[in-house]
């Protein structure tokens, strides 16, 4: 198994850029394109001016989750082409200052509740759009020892690498929800 990227979100301003419900629709359509997009695509994919959609860029690209993979000279002008982030998104308040530990566990309970709802809708509209289409709702305890927690995690997240790019033109976009933590016993 190759080892996925990491990305640690350690700052207040950090996870304020990653939540932004518009800067999350951004990173959707990057992580959908199957090559190295720009900012204009991106903007008529969304119906919006490319001004706003590159100022919501260059901040996802400051934090590190948008890349420029390429530049090309087009008619004496630099197209930029971009690739969003390819390995999993942590906040873990370990890495944080404690002076600013219940900031960071506020603006992290927030990104939790904007993802949930978020997810729910997707699964809601898509649901009533297409009854017929693969669905699955699933809400149960695992058994699992430290360890097996890690091993399960990691496969997780290979499983989502595996998948995370559209490498066919007759591939779809579904959207997978997955929430894992240890219960207190």
């Amino acid at each position: 198994m190759a080892a996925i990227e990491k990305k640690v979100l350690k700052t207040i301003e950090e996870i304020r850029i990653f939540s932004d419900p518009y800067r999350m629709k951004i990173m959707n359509q990057f992580h959908k394109a199957s090559r190295p997009v720009t900012i204009k695509e991106i903007a008529d994919k969304l119906g919006e001016v490319p001004a706003k959609v590159y100022y919501h860029a260059r901040k996802l690209e400051r934090i590190g989750l948008l890349v420029i993979a390429e530049t090309k000279m087009i008619n004496g002008i630099t197209a930029k082409y971009y690739t969003a982030f390819e390995g999993t998104i942590e906040i873990n308040q370990d890495h944080v200052d404690d002076s600013i530990k219940e900031i960071y566990a506020s603006e992290a309970q927030k990104l939790i509740a904007r993802t949930f709802d978020d997810s729910k809708e997707r699964y809601l509209s898509n649901k009533a759009s297409n009854p017929a289409g693969v669905a699955l709702l699933m809400n149960t305890d695992l058994f699992l020892t430290p360890d097996e927690a890690k091993d399960l995690k990691a496969y997780l997240e290979q499983l989502t690498s595996k998948y995370g790019k559209k490498t066919k033109p007759e591939q779809a976009s579904y959207h997978l929800f997955t929430s894992m933590s240890g219960d207190p016993d």
